[in-house]
């Protein structure tokens, strides 16, 4: 099953009370502003680029979950923007770090004290171990690690072994490959939806890791 093509899911939107719409945007503009202005150039896996696609994958999943009041996909979508906005300042610890940022700017785009909360949740669900009991905060926590089970998964695999390496993190391709099998072994999807998307290509995935290991 393919997803929607993501230049529809803007229409979701439009049909959004024209107040609520236009605070997103604000909110929008200004996490991509401290993004791009702020983020270290070593986040080859958590850059820009990052946010976007769980921005998209969060929308694309929702949706195929049946979400489609558009206030509730304003609030994942807002969640999805700043769910990694504290690598600003912080590399540990950068899920609390992007909550403190989007409780203090939230209010100046007239998001509500229940609003900023809920997206709060929504924001530390994807702190690894992932911990979700709602449901909007499994299909976030699905969004974050949609890649596992794309077909896009080596090449961004690459980019957080660069970023971990560049961290003395990890040390080498064999240990991070082990680490791989680990974590995707351990990991498990929570949507019936990227269950259904994701779970094979993710299985196929540890196959070809468990046989470069074996090659190497």
């Amino acid at each position: 099953m393919q997803y929607k093509n993501p230049e529809l899911l803007r229409v979701v939107f439009l049909s959004a009370k024209p107040e609520v719409q236009m605070n997103f945007e604000k909110a929008e503009a200004y996490v991509f502003d401290k993004l791009e202005d702020s983020l270290s150039a070593t986040l080859f896996y958590h850059g820009v680029h990052h946010t976007i696609d769980v921005c998209k994958a969060v929308l694309q999943i929702a949706i195929a979950e049946g979400i489609n009041d558009k206030e509730t996909l304003l609030l994942l979508q807002t969640a999805a923007l700043y769910h990694d906005s504290g690598f600003i300042s912080t590399y540990k610890g950068h899920e609390e770090e992007s909550c403190r940022l989007a409780r203090l700017s939230l209010p100046d785009f007239d998001y509500s004290d229940e609003e900023i909360e809920t997206i709060c949740s929504l924001i530390m669900t994807t702190k690894i171990p992932q911990n979700a009991h709602t449901h909007l905060e499994k299909i976030m926590a699905d969004a974050d690690l949609d890649y596992l089970g794309r077909e896009d998964f080596w090449p961004i695999s690459d980019s957080l072994y660069e970023e971990l390496k560049e961290r003395e993190m990890v040390t080498d391709r064999n240990s991070w490959n082990k680490l791989q099998i680990q974590f995707l072994e351990s990991h498990h999807y929570w949507t019936d939806t990227a269950n259904q998307w994701r779970t094979p290509n993710k299985l196929k995935r540890i196959e070809e890791l468990k046989a470069k290991m074996e090659i190497e």
